[in-house]
């Protein structure tokens, strides 16, 4: 079941969409349930709503497997996504993957503030939530922020999931933070990209392995269990993420 609303997040001064998927029993037992928070919402549950068209269908994916969880989907505002997705501004080391520096972002700390300030307390408020086990997964941009998320507030979100994340915008900031962040609250990370994530440009798929693996070969160090996957032949587009759905959910509920 999916259910739809608007919450107004004070520090961008705008309405944002956000899609909430209840498990299939929830109105029939009275149980609490885990939560994953989700970014770029308009492609997390169904096609027809998708950037594109196609999403990771997560909704029938819940469904068919009968998971037990409350997935949020916040919406991306696309104008902005880069600004709210990264951090910092765009540093040198992208240059590495994208050929230049845009010197975009640096409204991702007020994006995620809004998560477990305004959202969170609203999610946990009218439904049915295990407030202490709280999840974030994210896409590309997604996975730089729910990283970042982890790191600032590592006593909320202690599992986390992230596929082919786009860490070479903010990578030296990202690391710089990863290695003062006290992340003994972490129980799970998943960090995973694939061999194509730029097709055929193989210079470009190379740093893009290479930036992720440097964040995991950090997180490694400094969380119990955390797992890194490199996926053959892999794409940076959504039918390839929907792919790896079964990994994702299974190494969050191990």
């Amino acid at each position: 079941m999916l259910e739809i609303m608007s919450l107004y997040i004070t520090s961008f001064e705008e309405e944002r969409r956000i899609r909430i998927y209840l498990p299939k029993n929830y109105t029939k037992e009275n149980q609490s349930y885990p939560v994953l928070y989700m970014h770029d919402g308009q492609n997390v549950f169904q096609d027809h709503d998708a950037i594109g068209g196609t999403s990771l269908n997560l909704e029938q994916y819940l469904d068919e497997n009968q998971l037990n969880v409350i997935v949020v989907g916040i919406d991306q505002n696309s104008e902005e996504r880069i600004n709210e997705y990264c951090p910092w501004i765009t540093g040198e080391y992208s240059k590495k993957i994208v050929g230049h520096r845009s010197f975009e972002g640096g409204k991702g700390i007020l994006y995620v503030d809004f998560i477990v300030n305004q959202l969170k307390p609203y999610i946990d408020t009218k439904y049915r939530t295990l407030k202490e086990h709280t999840a974030m997964a994210g896409i590309s941009l997604g996975g730089l922020i729910s990283i970042y998320a982890m790191c600032r507030y590592p006593n909320v979100f202690r599992n986390i999931a992230v596929l082919s994340s786009a860490f070479y915008r903010n990578q030296e900031e990202l690391e710089k933070l990863i290695r003062v962040s006290d992340l003994s609250f972490i129980e799970r990370v998943y960090v995973d990209c694939g061999t194509k994530e730029a097709g055929d440009e193989e210079t470009i798929n190379k740093e893009f392995i290479a930036s992720n693996k440097a964040i995991y070969d950090l997180l490694i160090e400094k969380t119990s269990n955390a797992k890194f996957e490199i996926i053959l032949e892999a794409e940076h587009n959504y039918l390839s993420f929907r792919e790896r759905l079964p990994e994702l959910f299974a190494f969050l509920q191990t």
